[in-house]
């Protein structure tokens, strides 16, 4: 086939983050806020001694914290015990995270439950703090107690390691099937927004690869920031941010039993400093700051997705309504037609047309335009000639483009998902031996 010349290429922007006004933090990561100290070290949940498998994130102070769980009723032990230490509102105040892997406490019965709250209690005898301002998190195999006597044992071994330099290793503690840590950092001035002479961070780390499709956050996330939030607005920016991020992100199309997203605030920065107020521009900026860093964990998520071998960005313009632009990118990132496709190299703009054909969003096929890495496939519902070749040398690309138009509104969206590989079904094959 030859070259489409004369179609240019939709012009659809997003995916993604936005650092402007912001200054990255090379090496950042959960403990680059002002207030937090972290460590991570091998406890003896895992066989392998060189896997670290506890975290334990620590704020100097009691300190403003918001969370967002998972919403399968098949929810954990740990999940259940946190929401309860937030008042079952998922904001209010805490001091300290522990986070195992290698068992993820779920469907563990009254046991799991026990077992979660000793947790706590365990961490807030070391730390000196109330159980009550601990939040727990576990990630791992499902349908596993507990050993108890590794708690014992390791929350005062990692207690003993924290250091402000000791987010690396908490972020290393939490992996599972990931093959690296997730983490990011960035700062921004106080002076445009009210706050003169203060700098404020916001960072964090994460953890997802696989049964990754969030209906909440993702995951297990921790993110901290010095700047000075209440908890309540903390959690309607979280939640905003989680929306826009984590919630776009998709593996497998299967939501955990353990996802979990927690976001401290010590307000150390600025210490005798107001909160930051909803409407103003220091929670503006703030917010803006937040999803640059949820942006980039969810996007390395996906591009960390069991066996993945490409990030895939989905977008979609044109739609009659927000719901139905991410029905059909949700439809088109979660297709294993698309997918392996995709891992294939194969440009196969009919199992995406099938896939936004199937979403139940509203549309006219002879409005639809798709373009895959910038290449015109389809306009007006129907085909554009294109170069193989120039596809195939495109594919070589780390993050592979679908952009889809709808032509039938002017809602849009964005979704993270992943190449299906060999690699993926060898990983789930045999995840529980």
């Amino acid at each position: 086939m030859g070259n489409a010349t004369a179609y240019e290429p939709l012009a659809l922007e997003g995916g993604a983050p936005d650092f402007s006004g912001l200054t990255v933090i090379e090496g950042g990561g959960v403990t680059s806020a002002c207030g937090f100290k972290a460590a991570g070290v091998h406890a003896g949940f895992r066989k392998n001694p060189g896997r670290f498998d506890l975290a334990l994130l620590v704020a100097d102070e009691p300190a403003a914290c918001a969370a967002a769980f998972t919403q399968n009723i098949f929810c954990a032990a740990p999940v259940m015990v946190s929401r309860q230490h937030l008042d079952d509102v998922s904001y209010g105040t805490a001091r300290a995270l522990i986070v195992n892997s290698g068992a993820a406490n779920a469907a563990t019965g009254s046991v799991g439950i026990e077992s979660a709250i000793r947790t706590a209690e365990i961490v807030g005898e070391v730390v000196g703090c109330p159980p009550s301002e601990v939040m727990i998190a576990s990630t791992g195999v499902i349908g596993v107690q507990l050993n108890m006597n590794t708690f014992e044992t390791g929350v005062p071994l990692v207690y003993e390691a924290i250091s402000v330099d000791g987010g690396a290793d908490a972020a290393r503690a939490i992996i599972t099937t990931d093959t690296h840590p997730k983490e990011c950092a960035v700062s921004f001035a106080g002076d445009p927004i009210g706050y003169p002479g203060c700098t404020f961070t916001v960072g964090g780390m994460a953890k997802g690869s696989g049964m990754i499709m969030p209906n909440m956050a993702t995951m297990i996330s921790a993110i901290t920031t010095d700047a000075p939030v209440n908890p309540d607005v903390l959690h309607e920016v979280l939640l905003r941010a989680v929306k826009g991020s984590f919630n776009k992100v998709t593996v497998d199309s299967d939501t955990s039993t353990n996802d979990c997203c927690f976001l401290f605030a010590s307000g150390a920065a600025a210490p005798q400093g107001q909160p930051f107020e909803p409407g103003s521009p220091a929670l503006a900026a703030f917010e803006h700051a937040l999803n640059a860093v949820c942006g980039t964990l969810a996007r390395d998520m996906a591009a960390d997705g069991e066996g993945a071998t490409r990030l895939i960005t989905v977008r979609v313009a044109g739609a009659a309504t927000d719901a139905q632009a991410d029905a059909a990118a949700r439809t088109i990132a979660n297709s294993p037609l698309v997918k392996t496709a995709i891992f294939g190299h194969d440009a196969n703009w009919g199992r995406i047309a099938g896939a936004v054909g199937r979403s139940g969003a509203q549309f006219r096929q002879e409005d639809v335009s798709i373009d895959i890495m910038g290449m015109p496939v389809m306009r007006a519902g129907l085909p554009v000639p294109f170069s193989e070749e120039e596809a195939l040398r495109r594919f070589e690309r780390p993050e592979i483009d679908i952009d889809v138009d709808l032509g039938a509104g002017t809602s849009s969206t964005v979704m993270w998902t992943c190449d299906f590989s060999h690699e993926y079904v060898t990983i789930n094959g045999d995840y529980r031996t």
